[in-house]
């Protein structure tokens, strides 16, 4: 079996080991693969193993060997699934690998923007607490958490893991969610989109990106929203109109948002967002930790055994 990876070090840039991959075959791993290295990298391999690398149907229809494509991540739109399927090419993904380190990222964001934290320590670096006539500085707005409302658009394994965070700090929660109001636990509280743009202190945006979900964040939702919410995006870049969410920030008409998602990533330099008010932005960190890249390296591994053994697992685009 002939394993070949076309973009391992985003997953694992030499702090985790591949000899579980190793084990199961033939395996070349390579760091980065550019758009036209694809086809020699990937000839004669009956698996491959991509993370952001591109495999649309030309390119899998140059590949009659394949059998297998493990995506290195949740999302798998960077994979032409129906062409896949179509030539009896196996899909897979890493569901939930990622939930606990999202989950600390969403309120990474929304307690620094909540306490200034980073802003704080900067000006106590600056000599202006040492300066200070009291005992205690601050020159920002301070806010506390308990009894606002988080409204989490998607109520997936993320979402739920979000929702019991915040219930814990004493936040009132409302989803926008498939699930209907009786499936959801009492503290948590069905809404409409707009209804929850409208009336939450703090939105966070926990939904795939679809053609529906596709810049639900735009000028129209962010005008209903509080001059005092907080928008946080851990989920897709697009799910977010850039121009519009700066415009809203940089006019006061939101107080702020944190961000670890961008439209194009890494950022042009001219992304609205790099330079808007109140605007904090993480590098697509928040999958990153130690702990959540060895979870994916070890369903990876058990994905390619069970796909090896006749019964594959985490198979996506195959109804």
């Amino acid at each position: 079996m002939k394993i070949v990876v076309l973009d391992g070090y985003a997953a694992n840039p030499g702090d985790l080991s591949w000899e579980g991959l190793k084990q199961l075959g033939e395996c070349t791993i390579y760091e980065r693969t550019a758009p036209d290295e694809v086809l020699d990298r990937a000839a004669g391999a009956d698996v491959l193993i991509t993370n952001k690398v591109s495999l649309d149907a030309t390119t899998l229809e140059a590949l009659p060997r394949l059998k297998y494509i493990g995506v290195l991540a949740t999302g798998y739109n960077i994979v032409d699934v129906a062409a896949a399927a179509t030539r009896g090419v196996v899909v897979t993904n890493i569901p939930s690998y990622s939930t606990p380190s999202v989950t600390q990222m969403v309120f990474a964001h929304l307690l620094n923007i909540a306490q200034q934290v980073q802003y704080h320590s900067e000006e106590v670096r600056k000599g202006r607490w040492a300066a200070s006539r009291e005992f205690c500085f601050w020159d920002t707005p301070l806010i506390e958490l308990s009894g606002k409302k988080m409204g989490l658009v998607g109520l997936g394994h993320i979402g739920q893991a979000v929702a019991r965070v915040a219930l814990a700090l004493g936040m009132e929660v409302c989803a926008v969610t498939s699930k209907s109001a009786l499936q959801l636990p009492r503290e948590i509280r069905k809404m409409e989109l707009d209804e929850l743009f409208a009336q939450c202190d703090v939105v966070s945006l926990h939904c795939p990106l679809t053609v529906d979900t596709r810049e639900l964040v735009n000028a129209r939702r962010l005008s209903l929203m509080k001059p005092t919410a907080i928008l946080i995006n851990t989920g897709r870049g697009p799910l977010v109109n850039e121009q519009d969410l700066a415009d809203a920030l940089n006019a006061g008409r939101i107080y702020a948002a944190g961000v670890d998602v961008l439209s194009t990533e890494p950022p042009r330099a001219d992304n609205p967002l790099l330079t808007a008010r109140n605007c904090y932005i993480t590098p697509h960190i928040a999958w990153a930790s130690s702990e959540a890249r060895a979870r994916l390296m070890d369903i990876a591994v058990g994905n390619v055994k069970a796909f090896m053994e006749g019964k594959p697992m985490n198979v996506v685009g195959m109804e």
